[in-house]
């Protein structure tokens, strides 16, 4: 058992009492109640087929800060899990496409980490053994014939070139039942997949260069409004307060006072919050841009004066995004400490929870020695230990402390799974967007 082995689980390197504890309490006593509400949410708006969320946990707020759906870490999550996700694609294929035989999966383009391929690999795997047929197909138009990609763990992938035909892609002879996107579409909407037959999932409107953060914390709000009420319990507690600007160039400095005075009224929200729980802290603040992903865009701040002086340096990184794309619109975020640690350097951690469909089959530490608390961690320098929680996500043991390590997974779990839940809202939201609004949207 997952809570007999201390060595894959990180230490919490603060005292967890107080409201954070009392939550966790919540969520096995009600555990239940939570997981009924959970199947009425997911039977009225489906889950997204899968999400990545980032977790921050400060000791006394646990927190999402990203939810990512074009996960890109499979070759991160432990080997246990691997019959979960098989189950888990099975579940959100035959959702999708009842009597679906097989599937073209279609990673970014342009990218030479070799890791990344491994992920598309690990997820090809899953599908295999889950009795599909997988396809590798390619928006690249420099990618005419098939192509073999290598891979660290001495493995290859062969991706094709998609070739449309009326209504429908192929990938060489295959035609896929629908098409699974592992391409975040930052560079911009691909008129190869505009107006199939075949799904395409995640939709094409909830790419980078339609989707807003922004968008996705207002459904966050509303999702953990409806669980504090449902627990009644401070929803604060796991969800991080934001404010969103509107345009900026940080290169002209236009927009400046605008972004300086979010600053200044989240970091007073958030300073009430600490001075209602006693939290002896300095609140900090993220700016990251409203699109995009990566860790690219985003800069912490403790005061709106700090905007005032960014240097040269600090607003070029800030104004251009993946793939050059400029970055007009910034989410002003809540700071969530991250008081876990992992190995005998005492090393910062971040969970990274991940589903398929409504069900969580794992996850991830993102470990980085050369960050601090307060830091964004998705930089380079990290690296990650995965998480063989396959029985605690699932079954918290109630016998125990309420942070023992499969209560905590659980609690991951249920955040992460509200997120995913905020992202199913979000699509609804901007499902059945024409071509043309797409089009016109990107960038906006």
């Amino acid at each position: 058992m997952i809570q007999d082995t201390p060595s894959i689980v990180p230490r919490l390197a603060t005292a967890l009492d107080g409201p954070l504890l009392e939550l966790e309490r919540h969520f096995l006593t009600r555990q239940a109640d939570i997981e009924r509400w959970f199947r009425s949410q997911w039977l009225k708006t489906p889950a997204p087929f899968y999400a990545s969320v980032d977790l921050r946990n400060s000791g006394f707020k646990l927190a999402p800060v990203d939810t990512n759906l074009f996960p890109a870490g499979f070759n991160n999550l432990s080997p246990e899990v691997e019959s979960l996700c098989i189950q888990a694609v099975q579940s959100a294929a035959e959702r999708l496409v009842p009597d679906c035989r097989g599937v073209s999966i279609v990673p970014e383009d342009h990218t030479r980490n070799l890791y990344y391929w491994q992920s598309i690999a690990r997820l090809v795997r899953f599908w295999e053994l889950a009795g599909f047929t997988v396809h590798i197909g390619t928006l690249d138009p420099a990618v005419t014939e098939p192509q073999t990609v290598e891979l660290p763990d001495g493995g290859s992938l062969l991706r094709e070139p998609i070739q449309r035909q009326g209504k429908r892609i192929k990938t060489g002879d295959f035609s896929p039942c629908f098409i699974l996107l592992n391409n975040d579409l930052s560079s911009g909407f691909p008129d190869l997949l505009a107006d199939l037959e075949q799904p395409v999932t995640p939709p094409l409107d909830m790419g980078w260069s339609t989707r807003r953060k922004s968008t996705h914390f207002e459904q966050f709000n509303a999702v953990s409004d409806e669980f504090g009420e449902l627990l009644e319990t401070d929803p604060w507690l796991i969800n991080p307060l934001f404010r969103q600007c509107g345009e900026i160039d940080f290169q002209k400095r236009e927009g400046e006072d605008c972004l300086a005075t979010n600053v200044a009224e989240l970091r007073m929200k958030i300073k009430a919050k600490y001075n209602e729980y006693g939290i002896d802290r300095e609140p900090f603040i993220f700016v990251k841009a409203d699109s995009g992903t990566y860790g690219m865009n985003i800069m912490v701040v403790r005061g709106p004066e700090e905007i005032h002086d960014l240097n040269r340096k600090q607003r070029n990184k800030m104004a251009r995004g993946k793939g050059g794309s400029s970055v007009t619109r910034v989410l002003v975020q809540e700071g969530v400490y991250t008081f876990e640690t992992w190995g005998k350097d005492n090393a910062v951690a971040e969970p990274v929870v991940y589903m398929i469909d409504r069900f969580v089959v794992g996850g991830f530490y993102r470990v980085h020695t050369g960050r601090a608390h307060d830091e964004n961690l998705n930089a380079p320098g990290m690296h990650f230990e995965p998480l063989a929680f396959a029985e605690p996500c699932n079954r918290p043991d109630k016998s125990r402390n309420p942070d023992d390590c499969a209560n905590r997974f659980y609690a991951y779990g249920v955040v992460a799974r509200l997120a995913a839940l905020a992202a199913a809202r979000e699509q609804r939201q901007i499902a059945g967007a024409t071509v043309s609004e797409l089009r016109s949207a990107q960038h906006r």
